[in-house]
């Protein structure tokens, strides 16, 4: 099947509530134009420097969404045109994307990342320190950030009752504070899993190789 069926497969067949994020990471600028042409408009990448150089080249009115772990070093390649930044996981890089949002006059969306998966491998913020970021945040008057949800990954498993434990998680932390910090954004489900995520509550699922195909490693 080609990108484009895919893509319109999942429009098909996704609830109107989940958004797509098309994970674009390695895929040559030819292969997101097959999306984009298809209807596509919000694309996932785990590098900032090829973000931005896919930036500079495609569509201006895509969303691109930051999906990977982010150095402090490297928001400033971003700051200029990133919607969505999934990834966050400490106080010293909220305090780096609101000093380079500030610098464009911006407010940029993020997302905290929690760690669900028992793997060690995987980022996050421990879900217990969630409350204790969130008070920081507002206490040091971070105003070029929005936290507008949550995200996690789960275990690379094929433990359905493990899955749905890791976003039973997520979700359960999302519910605690999604009226007093305003989240409409619960950002947990992939290739593999997301029929699962969303039936766990996920509004936001990142696909890649369901869309585009197995993945180039370089």
């Amino acid at each position: 099947m080609s990108i484009a069926e895919n893509i319109k497969q999942f429009k098909e067949k996704l609830p109107e509530h989940v958004t797509l994020v098309a994970v674009s990471k390695t895929k040559p600028t030819r292969d997101l134009q097959q999306a984009y042409d298809a209807g596509q408009r919000i694309f996932g990448e785990n590098k900032i420097q090829e973000m931005a150089a896919k930036w500079e080249q495609l569509p201006k009115d895509i969303e691109w969404h930051m999906i990977g772990h982010v150095q402090t070093n490297k928001v400033k390649y971003m700051a200029p045109f990133v919607s969505l930044i999934h990834a966050v996981d400490s106080l010293k890089l909220l305090k780096e994307i609101n000093k380079q949002a500030k610098k464009h006059e911006r407010v940029i969306d993020c997302l905290i990342q929690l760690k669900i998966a028992s793997e060690e491998s995987k980022f996050g913020l421990p879900p217990a320190d969630l409350g204790s970021l969130l008070a920081q945040k507002k206490e040091l008057q971070l105003d070029h950030i929005r936290i507008v949800g949550l995200m996690g990954m789960a275990t690379f498993t094929e433990d359905e009752q493990q899955l749905r434990r890791e976003f039973g998680i997520l979700k359960e932390k999302y519910d605690q504070y999604q009226q007093s910090e305003a989240f409409h954004v619960l950002s947990m489900g992939m290739s593999g899993d997301y029929p699962i995520a969303i039936a766990a509550g996920s509004t936001m699922i990142r696909v890649g190789s369901a869309i585009f195909g197995a993945r180039n490693y370089h």
